[in-house]
């Protein structure tokens, strides 16, 4: 387990683009990671709702969430490649990736940077977390109080998934 404290849960800065870039590429398939240039855009263009953690000891990102705002409330595959649909102060953020390092993985990092978003989200005056995650991990996400809402409509990296959201 970790010593959460050893932690920074803040916004992402602009010189830490590349560095989320490959946290990406290495947690997800490549059919579903998010380009390096539009994890530059996200980190660019909507950093309010990019949550990393900082690991103070080890000096990197250990991982993060981050979501466009809007007042959409269903998902579309364009939120993963136009951030500039999105709306500053919408009360719904389309969350787009969740990415924890492997050798940071399986101590509950994952969940206190989901529960540190939703806290966050909630200050902003958000409304709605939704995303879209693989049947393997709707379970995951119950756990942290998002609802199941079924199979979505996207086609993101041609896979299916579940629709979730998060009344904040």
């Amino acid at each position: 387990m970790f010593d959460f404290k050893r932690f920074d849960f803040r916004d992402v800065r602009p010189e830490e683009a590349d560095e989320c870039a490959e946290i990406e590429r290495i947690c997800f398939p490549p059919n579903e990671a998010c380009s390096h240039a539009m994890i530059t855009r996200r980190v660019k263009e909507s950093p309010e709702t990019f949550l990393v953690a900082f690991d103070r000891v080890n000096h990197k990102i250990a991982g993060f969430l981050n979501g466009l705002p809007t007042d959409e409330e269903v998902f579309r595959d364009e939120f993963f490649t136009d951030p500039s649909i999105k709306k500053k102060d919408g009360k719904v953020v389309m969350l787009l990736g969740l990415d924890v390092r492997p050798e940071y993985r399986h101590n509950n990092l994952a969940t206190t940077i989901i529960s540190t978003y939703i806290d966050r989200s909630c200050k902003q005056g958000r409304e709605k977390l939704i995303l879209t995650c693989h049947d393997r991990l709707v379970s995951f996400y119950q756990e942290s109080g998002f609802e199941d809402l079924g199979a979505s409509a996207s086609t993101w990296g041609g896979e299916s998934w579940h629709d979730m959201v998060y009344h904040v």
